[in-house]
């Protein structure tokens, strides 16, 4: 091919002679480490630049990496989803942002420069959560590219992209068609790691939950009565203070990211530090606590979402075997990688499509039920609620995340499953924030029914 074939613009106005040079070598010939399957073409170019639809989920450090890497890369079709404000804190590493953006729209501000910066980018934003859309909104996108720092959030962007999936109900063969594959970053200090997930073909999310490190817990009897650090304050203040004092309304649930809420249980955590003479208790501390916020490094982002991008290109295009499918990256002492293959869980509760079961005497409390879908590495809920149907009427069993609702059916934790009308064989439906679709649990007991 010669030097003006590639260097022929694909869009004017946009483009420019050698602005896509570097993509049209790799797309428009073949190499060493070119798969069988892949077939170069000069129609590969042109349709990446103008038809495949990327969601960025998250604008934070790793999300601003990944919206300009993209951008450059040529994908111009790009959404981006982020329901964070810009603090300054964040602007030592989140490079699209400056002092002047405190307090407005991560999303916004990031799509703003993006489109002005890269001519023919066409930057989507949403200043919402993920939870606000329907599965219609992400069935449009050729691919999903995540940058969270939350495990909840990416268990319940990894149960709906599963929940968009088409099944022959018949052979139970994968409309494979159907698939959005989804490519998650993550990092925490000097470590990351990348990975490529094919919904209902490779190891999901929820998968591999033991690969993500364990949440620090405090003791309530710590926290109530024998306080020692600043985390024991905040803990205080969330967990004792706020359901009892109810400072924003009875129903209000505490949002990490409302600025009313942080400066309330702030205020609350100084006055308990000050009463027991703590140093420490800051804005930043206490947001950090109740968001569960992890250290990030500039470097790390910027290694982790060139990997992720990379691995976008080649999804997408095929000009190269993806990642297969998980990489480790650790720079603490010098520079090491390491990619092996998950593999798919067979129980998992995300992606086997397997009935789900919990076992239980009848004469366990609902309590020890509740404790396991919190507790158990396999589900790791954050505060499931439960219903089930009893005599042709469902009946709400525990419910934590409406006050309301809990307080009235706090009573039922005490009860027996046998006391609760929940024999062997009953259907139990838990829905958590960790999935957007409830979960139907059969009870079974392990002596049979009492």
């Amino acid at each position: 091919m010669c030097s003006s074939d590639l260097d022929t613009p694909v869009v004017q106005g946009t483009d420019w002679p050698g602005r896509w040079t570097h993509l049209a070598r790799i797309l428009e010939r073949r190499g060493p480490l070119t798969p069988s399957e892949f077939t170069p073409s000069p129609d590969l170019l042109p349709f990446l630049l103008e038809n495949i639809k990327v969601l960025v989920i998250g604008a934070g450090g790793l999300g601003c990496e990944l919206l300009k890497n993209l951008a450059m890369m040529g994908f111009r079709n790009i959404d981006v989803i982020d329901m964070d404000t810009i603090d300054l804190s964040n602007l030592n590493r989140q490079f699209l942002f400056r002092q002047s953006d405190v307090g407005k729209f991560k999303a916004q501000v990031a799509a703003e420069c993006i489109n002005t910066w890269i001519p023919g980018c066409k930057v989507v934003p949403h200043n919402c959560k993920i939870q606000d859309f329907e599965g219609d909104f992400y069935s449009k996108f050729h691919l999903v590219v995540c940058g969270l720092d939350s495990v909840v959030a990416r268990r319940w962007i990894n149960g709906m992209l599963i929940s968009l999936l088409d099944w022959d109900e018949e052979t139970g063969e994968l409309d494979k068609t159907t698939i959005v594959p989804l490519i998650d970053g993550g990092t925490e200090g000097f470590k990351g790691n990348a990975r490529v997930i094919y919904p209902g073909v490779t190891a999901c999310i929820d998968c591999t939950l033991d690969l993500f490190p364990p949440q620090v817990n405090f003791p309530l009897c710590t926290i109530a009565h024998t306080p020692r650090l600043p985390e024991h304050c905040v803990e205080y203040s969330r967990l004792l203070l706020w359901p009892k004092e109810k400072p924003f309304g009875e129903d209000t649930s505490i949002d990490g990211d409302d600025p009313a809420h942080i400066s309330w249980m702030y205020e609350r955590a100084r006055e308990r530090a000050e009463e027991y003479g703590i140093q420490g208790v800051t804005y930043r501390l206490t947001q950090g606590v109740v968001k569960h916020i992890i250290p990030a490094v500039a470097s790390t982002n910027a290694v982790i979402a060139a990997a992720c991008t990379t691995e976008v290109f080649k999804v997408v295009t095929s000009c190269a075997a993806p990642l297969a499918n998980y990489m480790v990256f650790n720079d603490t002492d010098g520079v090491y990688t390491y990619v092996y293959e998950q593999e798919r869980s067979e129980t998992c509760l995300a992606c086997s499509r397997r009935p789900q079961r919990l076992d239980f005497p009848a004469s366990a409390r609902l309590q020890e039920v509740l404790d396991h879908l919190v507790d158990s590495p396999t589900f790791q809920m954050r505060a499931p609620g439960l219903t089930t149907s009893l005599g042709g009427k469902n009946k709400t069993l525990y419910m934590a995340s409406v006050p309301s609702i809990e307080a009235a059916t706090r009573c039922n934790l005490k009860k027996s499953l046998e006391e609760l009308g929940l024999v062997d064989g009953s259907e139990v439906v838990v829905a958590d924030s960790t999935s957007p679709n409830s979960i139907v649990f059969t009870l079974r007991h392990p002596q049979g029914p009492h």
